[in-house]
């Protein structure tokens, strides 16, 4: 299964989604398909056998254009930005045309306010009219007939209906509403315009990351340093960079040494020294030195193309709080169709059909199923975009949402809740040491760098039959006889209780001797572990129970569950108190990671614990771990403030549209009136969403 997402071109309403996904799903070879409105992105699980041509179409079928490919060296992300450039500007100049034209209109069908004048001939507010109907507001036509095509209804059919009914009327009776129609359409064009841009801004973070990267590098070809393009860099090349100049592309450094600002990835402002070997990411700026490296990730490979990536995905992904919003927004328009002809057929029967038609219009207008579908996609995408700036990976939704509710939180020992850079303390001789540094070349245990550094001006000898034994150790053949390497057959007790593991050489069952490594906790542990005190810490780790309750003292953890195989974690993440998350960095750690509610995954992790986590902290500092919780927290918070007013709006003002407020006050709702609130009501969800661009992490 492949899983591709892409920008789409066109949507007004959350209804457009539900229609566009509809389609999706019903394409030969795809598999699930979700449609965001808020960020206009659809998500789609699909075999080898869908073709961008195939989702292209589906999504044509509905009326909506999809960017699906790339076209003229542009990225689906920048014809969509182009795209929606060229929107703003549409409903700009018709804004101001069709309130132009609505001004006079409204002087021609008020006589009485503004005297007689020129625009008071029915043949004038027709000419003045028609634009506004037919040119203006032809969007909202087209996507009635695609709708209807496709057996549906949204937004912009209630909307066509409202103002066709009240330009129709006062095209064939004498009592005029040219006005109102002019002066609804007018308003929902401001609304969807100043929508348009205050949506603009939640997408600030991919922009901004997008913005990063270096356009050009300086590529060493044929003996010779050439500036091209960065999309002509290929993986092997060697490049130089000077001081100043941006990173083009992932790579390791061959020559020279430097300090690089890596907050764009991080979040960290402090620059990190580099040196030969080392690797450096694209989009990070060389503050100090020239150095040569290889590029090793080009193109879609680079860190920063998954960062955007992911942001990406995560920002199109549906949070579980979304699924009422989601049910309701597809009875919505059926509901409010039989709401209006009720309206109308109520109002009739009591002797006022003029007022029955003003108030139908009224309840077409002022429903506004935008404000639903807007208030969770606009909440989750600046809070996705605010964790991106702060060095905080998203993966989707889901995680974001359940991150605050999470009562239990389980730390990984090596590599997570310590540096991960051990020392060797203690040996009990050299032959052991020499013994134990041959095997772990092999060896992607964090703990072989420390014995290799240990013996790296001697030299090793050979081994064959390597062989890892996940939680246990390693084994391997030296001249001829098997050797066991790893976690100790007894116990060593005054070495353990300092904090240090202590690894044992074993050949055909005889002890040789051992070799004792410590890690030294983060500097942050402690600090982070007393904010999470209204949570139950835990610490688990496949080392001894003394080892693991020393480093638990120091970091201010309680529960400890030591001895614990890669195997096991999964199981005993589950057997705590939900919801569960899980820290950790290591291949071993991937299966508690997925088994988690919410996994966070170090950016010093390797790719698999990454991809199984929900959550990534790039910036290497466990304090984001309680950054993560506050972003949860403040995201949910909005959410729910915008699906309240939402619900709210929509509870209150379309009985107040039916005429429920008339019998007791005499009061009743205006047409253009409604217009206005129905446009406020999804800006006010957006403005509100974009609050979270400011919350404190």
């Amino acid at each position: 299964m492949t899983k591709t997402s892409f920008p789409i071109i066109g949507m007004h309403c959350a209804s457009c989604a539900k229609l566009i996904e509809r389609q999706l799903k019903n394409t030969p070879g795809v598999m699930a398909a979700a449609v965001n409105y808020g960020s206009e992105q659809a998500s789609v699980e699909h075999d080898a056998t869908v073709t961008p041509k195939a989702l292209a179409s589906a999504v044509a079928s509905a009326g909506y254009t999809a960017v699906v490919e790339k076209q003229k060296n542009k990225t689906p992300e920048e014809m969509k930005e182009e795209a929606k450039r060229a929107e703003l500007s549409d409903l700009a100049r018709k804004v101001w045309v069709s309130a132009a034209l609505s001004v006079f209109i409204t002087i021609g069908s008020f006589p009485e306010w503004f005297g007689n004048s020129f625009f008071n001939n029915l043949y004038i507010l027709l000419l003045l009219a028609t634009p506004v109907q037919f040119w203006a507001g032809w969007g909202f036509y087209q996507a009635t007939w695609s709708g209807l095509r496709n057996r549906t209804a949204s937004m912009d059919t209630l909307i066509a209906i409202g103002t066709s009914a009240a330009y129709g009327y006062s095209l064939f009776s004498t009592v005029r509403y040219f006005d109102t129609a002019a002066i609804i359409i007018t308003l929902i064009l401001l609304g969807r315009y100043l929508e348009a841009r205050a949506k603009a801004h939640t997408s600030d973070a991919i922009k901004k990351l997008l913005h990063l990267q270096a356009k050009t590098a300086r590529v060493i070809r044929g003996g010779k340093e050439i500036d091209v393009p960065v999309e002509d860099v290929k993986a092997g090349d060697i490049i130089r960079v000077r001081p100043g100049e941006k990173i083009p592309v992932d790579g390791k450094i061959t020559e020279g040494v430097s300090s690089i600002d890596e907050s764009m990835v991080t979040g960290e402002s402090i620059p990190v020294d580099k040196k030969i070997g080392d690797l450096v990411i694209g989009a990070t700026i060389n503050k100090t030195g020239t150095f040569l490296f290889q590029a090793t990730k080009v193109g879609d490979e680079t860190v920063l193309s998954q960062i955007v990536k992911m942001v990406s995905e995560a920002q199109s992904s549906r949070a579980p709080i979304q699924r009422l919003a989601d049910i309701v927004s597809g009875y919505f328009v059926p509901i409010v169709l039989m709401l209006a002809v009720a309206t109308f057929v109520v109002w009739y029967i009591t002797g006022m059909p003029i007022q029955g038609f003003v108030n139908m219009i009224a309840v077409l207008i002022i429903a506004c199923p935008c404000a639903l579908g807007l208030a969770t996609p606009t909440a989750i995408m600046v809070g996705t975009g605010r964790g991106a700036e702060g060095g905080i990976l998203i993966k989707d939704a889901e995680a974001l949402e359940i991150a605050h509710k999470i009562k239990t939180i389980v730390f990984d020992k090596t590599g997570t809740l310590t540096k991960g850079k051990p020392v060797v303390t203690d040996v009990s001789s050299d032959k052991v040491l020499i013994i134990a540094a041959s095997l772990e070349q092999g060896s992607e245990h964090s703990l072989a760098e420390a014995i290799l550094t240990k013996t790296k001006e001697q030299k090793l000898l050979s081994v064959t039959h390597f062989e890892a034994i996940p939680g246990q150790g390693i084994s391997g053949v030296i001249n001829n006889k098997k050797y066991f390497f790893g976690k100790p057959k007894k116990s060593y007790e005054t070495l353990e209780k300092q904090g240090k593991t202590v690894m044992e050489l074993t050949s055909e069952k005889t002890t040789l001797g051992y070799v004792a490594v410590s890690d030294t906790l983060k500097p942050e542990a402690k600090e982070m572990v007393s904010a999470l005190s209204r949570l139950s810490v835990w610490l688990i780790t496949g080392d001894n129970q003394r080892t693991a309750e020393a480093i638990a003292k120091q970091a201010g953890i309680e529960n400890v569950l030591a001895g614990v195989l890669p195997d096991q974690k999964a199981k005993k993440i589950k057997e705590l108190q939900s919801p569960v998350a899980f820290v950790g960095d290591g291949i071993n750690d991937a299966p508690a990671l997925a088994a988690s509610d919410v996994g966070i995954a170090m950016g010093t992790g390797t790719d698999v614990a990454i991809e199984s986590a929900g959550i990534t902290l790039l910036n290497k500092d466990l304090r984001s771990v309680v950054s993560a919780i506050k972003l949860s927290r403040a995201t949910l918070s909005v959410i729910k403030q915008n699906l309240f007013w939402a619900f709210g709006y929509n509870v209150i003002l379309i009985p107040v549209a039916m005429g429920i407020l008339y019998p007791a006050t005499g009061w009743l709702l205006n047409p253009a009136l409604a217009a206005f609130a129905m446009a406020a009501s999804s800006i006010s969800v957006v403005g509100n969403s974009l609050r979270l661009k400011g919350v404190r992490i």
